[in-house]
């Protein structure tokens, strides 16, 4: 652990439920707009005056969504309990053996979204537009829900026979509470960090686009009006949602589960940062209506296709190959480590083309909403910075392993992640 590792995480833990705040005060009907339609000066004066106001901070608190989130939440943990699914092991871990999880995400996700098609079935959209007005109550019960939970897992880990995170083990209570102590915390067979990685927070964020899509519905007069690019958004990030639910024993060999302890990092991460900031597009066309046209959705689809695209045909070209096949025939080169790189197909236009992929889907769900505003591009502009970020440290990461092989590659594939840009 660096010197800074500890102001770094103060100042994280400070600043990411903030920017989930600004995020709503920043872009929502209720302030005025996206942003609110008022010169930065009169804009910083409001901000200051309002943290000022005993009676603000009181309406982030909203008891209503805070037992409906906690009924939400209890609900998922019944479901993980009593749905049925396979269980498989994860990785090794350093002390011998290893975890068992149970696989039923999907069948959760299922369960949820029948109940809450019956319920808009019998009742209409407006059955769900709560979502919408109770919207910064939900974020103060999620934002509260995971200090609590990165708090009693720092507590709990000091019990005997924990096993420790090996980077969350510093001895300073700061960073040692944001990065996560104990390793995988839990209650018998549940595993408080699996459980969390995907399951209420991917189905929150499906639960709160179908409250925007139910919104937007409810004002303009039924499902049949609701515009094209509420559609589109919804549909794209459906499909993410669905895809990473259905595809829940990918997530054990990440690094999240197999080597980071479970801190607040990952609760603030998985409980509010994900449902309430990938869901920005959506609950910004609940209140402004854009109409895409047909030109305009063909446009956007061909973005989040291309992207897909990429993203899956560069993950197939590496997989191939790493397996022992090269149907493509694809060039490599190879180093002292007695492992080969490829230097073409996807692999020899961008080290990351996976990378450059992802981006392309991520921009595509902003396309979506029009170029009125900034603030809905606050996605693919957050991930390009994470995804560089990774980048580089990958790229520390195989100088160390490869050493001059790894010089040697990056003169055949210069481009990081944008071809020819950077």
């Amino acid at each position: 652990m660096t010197s800074l590792a500890p102001p770094g995480a103060f100042l994280i833990s400070a600043t990411v439920p903030p920017i989930i705040y600004a995020l709503y005060f920043g872009c929502s009907e209720s302030t005025g707009g996206c942003p609110p339609p008022m010169p930065l000066a009169a804009l910083k004066d409001r901000v200051l005056s309002a943290l000022q106001d005993p009676s603000w901070w009181k309406s982030l608190w909203d008891t209503e969504a805070t037992v409906m989130y906690l009924g939400f939440y209890a609900f998922c943990v019944l479901a993980w309990a009593i749905l049925p699914g396979d269980w498989v092991n994860g990785t090794p871990l350093r002390t011998g053996g290893n975890i068992k999880y149970k696989i039923n995400a999907f069948s959760t996700y299922l369960l949820t979204m029948g109940i809450v098609t019956g319920l808009i079935y019998r009742d209409g959209p407006q059955a769900f537009t709560f979502i919408y007005e109770k919207w910064i109550g939900f974020v103060t019960a999620a934002v509260l829900m995971s200090i609590f939970q990165a708090t009693v897992c720092y507590l709990a880990s000091f019990r005997p026979g924990a096993i420790l995170a090996l980077g969350g083990n510093s001895g300073n209570i700061i960073y040692d509470w944001y990065i996560g102590r104990e390793l995988n915390p839990g209650i018998g067979s549940f595993d408080l960090k699996a459980f969390n990685e995907i399951r209420p927070g991917l189905i929150l964020w499906a639960l709160l686009d179908i409250g925007m899509l139910c919104e937007q519905a409810v004002r303009r007069g039924g499902f049949s009006n609701v515009t094209d690019s509420m559609w589109v958004v919804f549909t794209f990030q459906m499909w993410y949602i669905v895809d990473a639910l259905y595809n829940e024993p990918g997530i054990f060999t990440m690094m999240d589960i197999t080597t980071d302890g479970f801190g607040f990092m990952l609760s603030v991460g998985d409980l509010a940062w994900v449902p309430f900031t990938y869901s920005l597009q959506a609950r910004y066309l609940a209140f402004h209506h854009v109409e895409l046209g047909l030109w305009g959705t063909i446009g956007v689809v061909a973005v989040k296709a291309l992207g897909y695209y990429i993203f899956h045909d560069a993950n197939s070209e590496k997989n191939n190959f790493r397996n022992g096949s090269n149907p493509k025939n694809l060039k490599s080169m190879d180093t002292k480590r007695g492992t080969k790189l490829l230097i073409s197909g996807w692999w020899g236009l961008c080290q990351h083309p996976n990378y450059l992929g992802d981006l392309l889907m991520a921009l595509s769900w902003s396309l979506a909403t029009g170029f009125e505003t900034p603030i809905t591009y606050f996605y693919p502009a957050y991930f390009t910075v994470l995804l560089i970020h990774r980048q580089m440290r990958d790229d520390e990461a195989c100088q160390a392993k490869y050493g001059d092989d790894w010089k040697k590659y990056k003169q055949l594939v210069p481009s990081k992640i944008f071809p020819y840009i950077y």
